[in-house]
């Protein structure tokens, strides 16, 4: 297309302007109203086009504005939930904080009392241990004393009653670490009272009563003292005899009383003289003395010797009918067979034991 000049006899004197014919190519043949149709087809595309992208346009800024609303809105929520999260955070810190703080004043306040009960603990221990070995202590010496005394006097009586004691007050206390302790003093108090060192005691006793009986034993010059009563003794008559029966049987006693036949054996038993028999009877007990004295010093060959001395003098100037003679020389020959070698009541496991828990194994 191409504009028309000034000069141009197509321009009419209004100054309007006039359409020209495009000049076509040769061999085509030109329609005008093809030409406006096409010119209308491609203003109504261009306008629909641009109608479309109108609307296009619009519904794009709608759902963009839209969008804006909804990341405003988003974003509003988000701002307010982040304030909210701050602020529970901001909480939950105060709270942390505080909760360390009421942690660390536990912690304060445990580590006190594990402190507190770690004194009480070594207090209730110092004290136990200090209740041990005082109770180890009164046992030791209880029973050393009574093992002196059974040492000194041959009496084990006392050193089994320390060990009983102390076995009681042990099984009383009820401290696993004395266990041991309780079944040495059981051990040993057994051990002494089945032994044979218990029959000293008893050979004491007879001892005692052999020095009461030497004083009343009737020696052999002294037979007309009889013990029982003559058949022709006023007191052997009824009690229904005649008063001068028992006149006649009472001169009958005297006169027999004054002449005595028998058999002598021993002549120089029958010579001792009063004074004699005295120191006959303190000589015999001097060696019941020794004899005593030789069983709680465990001298067995004395003790035997001087018995056998003493069972002679008895057989040898007392009389053997008597029933005091008969029952001294019955106590002769028990003590005889009691007497035998004896050792020393042994309380080595309970003096281990005691050792051994005084110094706290």
């Amino acid at each position: 297309m191409s504009l028309a000049s000034p000069t141009d006899p197509t321009m009419q004197d209004h100054g309007e302007r006039v359409p020209v014919a495009l000049t076509a190519p040769a061999g085509t043949v030109s329609h005008p109203n093809s030409h406006n149709i096409a010119s209308r087809l491609v203003l109504g595309i261009l306008a629909a086009v641009a109608f479309a992208s109108l609307l296009l346009v619009i519904a794009l800024w709608q759902k963009v504005s839209g969008m804006q609303e909804q990341l405003a809105r988003q974003s509003a929520d988000a701002l307010a939930q982040s304030a909210e999260a701050r602020t529970l955070a901001r909480q939950a810190s105060e709270t942390v904080q505080a909760a360390a703080a009421k942690i660390a004043v536990n912690e304060t306040r445990v580590a006190e009392l594990t402190l507190q009960r770690a004194q009480l603990e070594d207090l209730i221990q110092s004290f136990s241990r200090s209740r041990d070995e005082n109770l180890v202590v009164d046992i030791d010496s209880a029973v050393r004393l009574g093992l002196q005394q059974a040492q000194v006097t041959g009496n084990v009586e006392p050193l089994l009653a320390a060990l009983k004691a102390g076995e009681q007050r042990v099984a009383r206390s009820a401290q696993p670490r004395l266990v041991p302790l309780q079944r040495a003093l059981a051990h040993d108090a057994d051990k002494i009272q089945s032994s044979s060192s218990g029959t000293t005691v008893d050979a004491l006793h007879k001892l005692d009563d052999l020095m009461r009986l030497v004083d009343d034993l009737p020696t052999l010059n002294a037979v007309a003292t009889q013990t029982g009563t003559p058949l022709w003794a006023p007191e052997a008559l009824p009690a229904d005899a005649a008063w001068w029966q028992r006149m006649v049987a009472a001169v009958r006693y005297e006169v027999r009383s004054l002449v005595r036949v028998g058999r002598v054996d021993k002549p120089e038993a029958v010579l001792v003289s009063p004074e004699q028999v005295f120191f006959l009877r303190e000589n015999l007990k001097l060696k019941l003395l020794t004899v005593r004295l030789s069983l709680l010093s465990r001298q067995v060959d004395t003790a035997r010797n001087e018995l056998a001395s003493v069972t002679a003098a008895l057989n040898r100037y007392f009389d053997p009918r008597s029933r005091r003679t008969q029952s001294a020389a019955t106590l002769l020959q028990q003590l005889q067979a009691q007497v035998k070698e004896s050792s020393a009541p042994n309380v080595d496991e309970t003096l281990a034991a005691l050792s051994a828990a005084a110094a706290g194994r």
